[in-house]
């Protein structure tokens, strides 16, 4: 690539320049922000609930715990984890898109879950955060947005304790050729006219399907993980593979 070149990368089904991904994304969250809960609950029939529920309980956080909820968007993950880690500890919010954090910092506040939250416009490829400082991160459902996944991973592990771990909770490859197609279905037929008539928005929704099918599937993204530094990289399929939980270890 020549000096001055620009690198393209994808964003949903499209080729477009890697310098203009983040806006283009940034675009879609700003416009979905507001009806995001809505949707998550219509899109998944309420099953993101158990999705997140599994996340939780394989995180083994405890009391006094420092918690990344990265691309943490309306804050489900972070409202469940402030309760677990207490006064002593610590949740950080961190979003790239400031309506998904000030959705998500209403959200929780007017559940009276302050004190011990904290939120963070942040990039996942380069984190404003010390060395060492976090004992679990999570990212549910935003790595796929992620321009440059690699660089993301390198981060989330340099802002990782020692003993500490990554659990990536993403859409991932259904396993059986059935659901493949009932999901192909589901997702470019079904799930654009969905978000026209809750959102008046089928353009996201038609981004937010291409951007699943082109994301890496669950081999190749363990394999990056491990390419990144992490350790024991394992994961655990959900719903036949619809939804994937990553996770990996930093020693």
């Amino acid at each position: 690539m020549s000096e001055g070149e620009s690198k393209n990368t994808h964003f949903g089904y499209k080729t477009v320049e890697a310098d203009k991904k983040a806006d283009l994304v940034a675009g879609v969250f700003h416009s979905v922000a507001a009806k995001y809960d809505i949707m998550n609950d219509v899109m998944s029939f309420g099953i993101h609930r158990f999705w997140k529920r599994f996340t939780i309980e394989a995180a083994g956080a405890r009391p006094g715990m420092k918690i990344l909820d990265l691309a943490g968007g309306t804050g489900d993950l972070t409202a469940k984890f402030s309760h677990l880690v207490g006064d002593r500890g610590e949740v950080v919010l961190a979003d790239i898109n400031d309506s998904m954090l000030k959705v998500g910092r209403t959200k929780l506040r007017d559940k009276g879950i302050v004190g011990n939250v904290n939120y963070v416009q942040a990039n996942a490829e380069a984190l404003p955060f010390a060395d060492n400082y976090f004992d679990i991160i999570t990212i549910a459902f935003g790595l796929r947005n992620v321009t440059d996944k690699d660089a993301a991973l390198r981060s989330m592990l340099r802002v990782l304790k020692p003993g500490g771990k990554l659990m990536v909770l993403e859409f991932s490859k259904p396993q059986h050729e059935v659901m493949r197609k009932a999901y192909d279905l589901y997702s470019f037929k079904v799930l654009p006219k969905m978000g026209e008539l809750i959102t008046k928005d089928a353009d996201s929704y038609e981004y937010l399907a291409e951007s699943i099918r082109m994301h890496p599937d669950q081999d190749t993204l363990k394999q990056m993980m491990l390419d990144a530094g992490f350790e024991q990289v394992k994961y655990t399929n959900m719903t036949d593979g619809i939804v994937a939980l990553h996770l990996g270890y930093k020693f």
